[in-house]
């Protein structure tokens, strides 16, 4: 499960487990409460704070756990209801955020990373990739909604619209990620950044992204339906 590990006044949100070799870190009931749980943390503590979210390996996330939505067809509109509500919490968390991206981010690990404040990508490695449309698979209102708020118009629609798969450098030149890093440098540039940020903390930094973010919000918190297929 998601573990966290502070940094000074950085938290480091890691979405895999510690041992885990290579996971791809899916978005299940349980992933998602262990998410929420290290978020309260966060909000929790006082003084300057900014989050950071990474992985190690070669994911960052693969978005849904589609293995887990084909045992529990039932609820299929119920899991994607509760990952947006964690969309919509990184969204306007009154926190700056950074989404260090050292490894593939697909479909809803993708919507996750562009919740952030800042994304910061693997130059050399991993793909950047919404693979909806590939996959025959439609997009919920909210995320739909939280692209249109966080990318550029004309890379987002080609982003949707064909499922192409993005290196981190033609990610960055298209603007759906803020910067990119080597390997190794990743995580700690995303860190550098936070620490630069962390006296933003705040109820005011969390009025301002709600103000600027209104809507989706409202999008993202609306329950998934039709989706039990």
């Amino acid at each position: 499960m998601p573990s966290l590990t502070n940094d000074g006044d950085v938290s480091i949100l890691y979405l895999d487990e510690p041992d885990a070799s290579d996971s791809e870190n899916r978005f299940n009931p349980e992933w998602l409460a262990s998410v929420n749980a290290l978020l309260d943390e966060v909000e929790a503590s006082q003084g300057p704070r900014a989050l950071v979210t990474t992985a190690r390996g070669k994911f960052y996330s693969t978005g849904a756990d589609l293995a887990w939505g084909a045992a529990n067809p039932g609820r299929i509109d119920w899991l994607l209801t509760e990952i947006q509500a964690v969309l919509a919490r990184i969204l306007v968390l009154p926190v700056p955020t950074v989404a260090a991206m050292q490894g593939h981010t697909f479909g809803a690990g993708a919507f996750l990373a562009m919740a952030h404040d800042r994304t910061v990508m693997r130059a050399d490695r991993g793909y950047f990739c919404l693979p909806g449309i590939t996959l025959g698979g439609s997009y919920a209102p909210g995320v739909l909604a939280l692209a249109a708020a966080r990318l550029p118009a004309r890379a987002g629609h080609e982003a949707l619209m064909t499922g192409r798969r993005y290196g981190g450098i033609d990610a960055e030149r298209a603007g759906l990620v803020d910067a990119v890093e080597s390997d190794s440098r990743v995580l700690e540039s995303a860190v550098e950044y936070a620490h630069g940020v962390a006296q933003t903390r705040g109820p005011v930094l969390g009025e301002i992204k709600v103000g600027l973010y209104e809507p989706v919000v409202a999008a993202l918190r609306t329950p998934v339906t039709g989706y039990n297929r």
